[in-house]
């Protein structure tokens, strides 16, 4: 199921945001693995700003270190140092960054007093929402290790990582990770029929 205008967006934030900002870090002689563990760190930043209980701080960080990550893979193309191992470490700091965010999350909700059937439901909407955004980051490498790219489904990664700065920049972020958690379900068995369907037609 394709999103009405995502390519549109994506399109229009890779020709104003991406490429000058790559071009940008490329005049700062900064690599594109540089870039990626820069991110990285603003993202740990933002966690523990998140679980200090400074949601709107945490927010502005996590944005910052998202829109870095969003011009490392652009940097490595207009540098022409793309590499399978730079794909890799990519992968696995987005990752990273994203669970750093959900644990600073978690000491959030430990520490802001609230009450114990709340603080449950919170607990549980957190983990469903980093159990299922991790099974759709899965099935795209699990996918491309099959010879299927795609990048189906209603609640992609980018997708995540803006809706999880609007709620911490706006103070919701319960009601995000409950529809981060609902929608990347869906998304989840949507792109792995996606994925079947691929396979069965290249079969």
């Amino acid at each position: 199921m394709a999103v009405p205008g995502r390519e549109q967006i994506r399109e229009a934030i890779l020709q104003y945001v991406e490429l000058p900002g790559a071009r940008f870090l490329r005049a700062l002689k900064l690599t594109p693995n540089a870039v990626t563990l820069i991110g990285f760190g603003f993202t740990v930043v933002a966690a523990y700003l998140v679980g200090s209980g400074w949601l709107l701080a945490g927010g502005i960080v996590f944005l910052l270190g998202s829109g870095l990550d969003l011009m490392d893979g652009a940097l490595a193309r207009l540098t022409g140092k793309v590499s399978p191992f730079g794909a890799l470490l990519d992968s696995v700091f987005d990752r990273l960054g994203e669970a750093a965010l959900f644990v600073g999350l978690a000491f959030y909700a430990l520490g802001a007093g609230f009450d114990e059937s709340y603080l449950l439901v919170f607990i549980i909407v957190l983990f469903l929402a980093l159990i299922f955004s991790q099974g759709v980051s899965y099935l795209r490498a699990r996918g491309e290790g099959l010879g299927v790219f795609s990048r189906a489904g209603l609640m992609t990664r980018t997708e995540r990582v803006i809706l999880l700065g609007i709620g911490l920049l706006i103070g919701q972020i319960f009601w995000v990770l409950l529809l981060i958690a609902a929608v990347s379900c869906f998304t989840l068995f949507q792109r792995m029929f996606t994925i079947r369907r691929e396979l069965d037609q290249g079969g």
